[in-house]
């Protein structure tokens, strides 16, 4: 009688641990599958700015209107400076580089620090139009770059800059910037010759 009563009660823990064992197995399996799923679709942010429409991001590509509004902000962070604010504008504008263009970008913004620094020079750049593709990943501003010296305005010159990004995951970066003249119309520098 006792052999029996044991032998069900093994039978049954038996039964338990099986049914456990294979539910355990049914979870982890579709914790892989909506893993995969998970990894394999386009991921979105929707962005309420101060702007036109939403913005969304998606890992799939930049939208136009989000890459006009980065590409505005930008330039004039890089276009408007002043020897008081040359280091905060480098800084700013290296924070948005990616890693394989940071080492000449700063390179090129170390001569503009090095030439303003200590001058009376400011400048500052008014935004008439822009251009973006968000294939091509590129966008030109083009503008009135403005030149002051200590309060006095001394030049207000046409200017078109072009600036060349890097999209990653959900991440828009800045690859360089440079002014567009006749020489180098199909393609700016790399660097931050503004």
């Amino acid at each position: 009688m006792d052999y029996s009563v044991g032998l069900a009660q093994s039978q049954r823990v038996i039964k338990q641990r099986n049914a456990l064992g294979i539910a355990a197995l049914a979870l982890a399996g579709l914790v892989v599958i909506l893993f995969l799923v998970g990894a394999t679709r386009d991921r979105e942010i929707v962005l309420q700015p101060i702007a036109r429409t939403p913005l969304t991001l998606s890992s799939s590509g930049v939208s136009e209107d989000y890459l006009e509004l980065v590409t505005r902000d930008t330039a004039l962070m890089t276009l408007n400076r002043s020897p008081e604010n040359l280091d905060y504008w480098m800084k700013s504008i290296l924070a948005i580089a990616t890693p394989q263009s940071h080492g000449a970008l700063k390179r090129d913004l170390m001569k503009i620090v090095t030439e303003q620094s200590g001058s009376s020079i400011s400048q500052y750049f008014t935004i008439a139009s822009m251009k973006v593709d968000p294939k091509a990943l590129t966008s030109e501003v083009s503008g009135t770059l403005h030149t002051v010296v200590g309060s006095k305005a001394v030049t207000g010159e046409p200017k078109t800059f072009r600036f060349y990004w890097a999209y990653s995951g959900l991440s828009l970066q800045l690859k360089g910037f440079g002014m567009v003249t006749k020489d180098n119309a199909d393609g700016a520098s790399t660097g931050g010759d503004a």
